[in-house]
């Protein structure tokens, strides 16, 4: 591959990432779903379809107030998106208008704008923003060895590499090197020490 090829492949990479992230941080499908409600509510009332020399309309007296449901629930789809804070009065307002387009706008868009409001309009109401990862780890009370779990070991040191070995410490690189540190130091022979009192005594 080129150097331009590797280019666009990060650049997008890039740009999904991004996408990714913005769309985690919203009710996206929530959203979308509303947005697309509004098409079909807001289309049918005033389309002309043709079948060879048959022409129909589907237009109705409550052709105005389709538009406005349909223009209502595509800024809603909107406002979830970009206002996420107002996603539960959006999806009420949702599901609400969704309600109302059965009766005034060729029954929801033929049921299709109707099911898709309402969907959008419950993810939004049931949507909450995901709960940011602690910075501190895992407390160490709550780890396995800690002594305070039910089948806690207080001997119990995690291996090296382990989640749980920040909390307890690694392992020593060299284990004999690590017991000659803490054994006890015994006195070498001829070798002068002073007792707890301040008194010189040979070895």
């Amino acid at each position: 591959m080129s150097a331009e090829t590797h280019g666009l492949r990060g650049r997008f990479g890039y740009w999904r990432f991004r996408f990714r992230v913005w769309r985690g941080q919203r009710p996206f499908w929530a959203g979308l779903l509303t947005l697309l409600a509004g098409l079909p509510i807001a289309y049918f009332p005033y389309a002309h379809l043709s079948l060879g020399a048959l022409s129909l309309t589907m237009a109705t007296t409550a052709g105005s107030g389709s538009l406005i449901i349909g223009v209502l629930l595509v800024v809603l789809g909107l406002t979830m998106w970009f206002q996420s804070a107002v996603r539960v009065f959006s999806g009420v307002a949702s599901i609400l208008l969704a309600l109302v387009s059965l009766v005034v706008s060729n029954f929801g868009g033929f049921v299709v704008g109707f099911l898709l409001g309402l969907i959008g309009g419950a993810l939004a109401v049931s949507w909450a923003p995901g709960a940011p990862p602690a910075d501190g780890g895992a407390d160490p009370a709550e780890l396995p060895g800690s002594g305070k779990g039910d089948d806690g070991d207080a001997g119990y040191v995690p291996p090296p590499g382990s989640p749980y070995a920040a909390a307890y410490g690694e392992y020593p690189a060299d284990p004999a090197a690590d017991q000659a540190a803490t054994a006890p130091q015994h006195p070498v022979d001829g070798a002068e020490t002073v007792d707890a009192n301040g008194r010189h005594s040979a070895g």
